[in-house]
């Protein structure tokens, strides 16, 4: 039957659950207030929305990856307690979230709200408390090679590493996959800003040179040399913000360009970290508000 949108607010008033789960009750109820009201009160919604202002700083990012380590996927699911995100009830609602990111693979935020439907907030009555969905990543392997992913032991902080190979058979062999885990756990302790200096913002760049610059000269330094020096300086800042330049965490003498280069020796191949992501639960909440 057809409900009306002064139907569908008067419920939202009655109950503050959603537009969407008020019109579905009223449906379900053929348009009956009253009974909509129990409705909702008995599927918990009615309480979902009271719930939905509270801050979600807790919670997990949740991971998926193929069989053969081709694909995976990453997504933030957040709560308001470390009680509630240790659960048994959040970690499976966070695992059939990434299950959705892996199988269906949505363009965006919006996309992937828009297939979770009502989840979130049945979730929310179920668990008594607030909780959000925010980031996703998927990423599959252009071309030959494999996946690195890694969630670190608290559950706050997933990464995807691409590292592609020329030969097939080369993403077969244990070395491959281990540079990827062992990259993967580089970019979740020391959070490069960019793969390499080709694709930092130039903007960051030449806000260093200028504050290297600067501090050059108040350093006293002969004019002559300011430029070699600040030119020293920004080549240090690529090592300690781009990942192919930066010491690895288990042996400071090598970079990860050089462990890169290594494993492609041991494997007779060429073996090159295309790319990465890195998920740190929270840091995007202001980007989905």
């Amino acid at each position: 039957m057809e409900i009306s949108a002064k139907l569908v607010k008067e419920l939202r008033d009655r109950t503050q659950a959603g537009m969407m789960d008020c019109k579905k009750a009223l449906q379900e109820c053929n348009g009956e207030l009253e009974t909509a009201v129990d409705w909702l009160r008995q599927k918990g919604l009615s309480k979902a929305a009271k719930k939905a202002g509270r801050a979600t700083s807790e919670g997990v990012v949740a991971s998926k990856i193929a069989a053969d380590s081709s694909a995976a996927a990453l997504v933030e699911v957040m709560c308001e307690t470390d009680f509630v995100a240790r659960g048994d009830n959040f970690q499976d609602f966070s695992k059939s979230v990434v299950e959705t990111v892996y199988d269906k693979k949505p363009a965006d935020h919006d996309a992937l709200m828009a297939l979770l439907g009502n989840a979130v907030t049945e979730q929310i009555a179920t668990l008594g408390e607030n909780m959000s969905v925010g980031r996703h990543a998927f990423m599959q392997v252009q071309g030959n090679g494999v996946i690195g992913c890694y969630v670190h032991s608290n559950g706050k902080i997933g990464v995807l590493v691409e590292v592609r190979t020329a030969k097939a058979e080369s993403a077969k062999k244990p070395e491959l996959l281990e540079l990827a885990k062992n990259i993967a756990m580089q970019v979740a302790a020391a959070n490069p800003a960019a793969l390499n200096s080709d694709e930092l913002d130039p903007a960051l760049v030449e806000r260093e040179r200028q504050v290297f610059r600067q501090k050059t000269l108040e350093e006293g330094k002969p004019e002559n040399i300011v430029d070699k020096i600040v030119d020293g300086r920004i080549k240090k800042f690529y090592q300690e913000v781009c990942l192919l330049n930066q010491a690895y965490i288990r042996d400071d003498k090598m970079s990860i360009s050089d462990i890169a280069a290594a494993c492609g020796k041991a494997v007779g191949d060429e073996v090159t970290v295309a790319g990465f992501v890195r998920l740190q639960l929270g840091e995007g909440a202001s980007e989905e508000e």
